[in-house]
């Protein structure tokens, strides 16, 4: 079982020594967003970009903006949990009792 936490995406890049094109200093950004977030236990899955309703001022239209956020999750008993205490949320190893993969159609051996 998980627990899943979703954090704004940052829309700025900071200033970051070494990263001189926007690109960089965004990804360093974004990198220690992540990295923040992994520190208390948080596993990243993905970027997901959803619609929202936002209303401008007390007597405005609610018009459909777009949100980026950014999606974490880590075991439901994590929670406070020191990141050398949380063993890896990876999918689940395949054991000897499951059956093999299908890796594409079989080629038959005529005799």
């Amino acid at each position: 079982m998980y627990e899943y936490k979703a954090v704004t995406a940052p829309r700025r890049a900071k200033r970051a020594k070494g990263a001189r094109t926007p690109a960089d200093r965004f990804a360093r950004t974004l990198t220690e967003t992540i990295n923040a977030e992994a520190a208390e236990g948080w596993e990243y899955l993905r970027a997901d970009t959803l619609p929202v309703d936002e209303k401008q001022g007390m007597l405005g239209k609610a018009t459909e903006v777009f949100q980026s956020v950014l999606i974490f999750r880590r075991s439901a008993g994590a929670q406070g949990a020191n990141v050398t205490d949380l063993r890896p949320l990876r999918a689940e190893a395949a054991t000897v009792n499951d059956p093999p993969m299908n890796l594409g159609p079989a080629v038959r051996k005529e005799d």
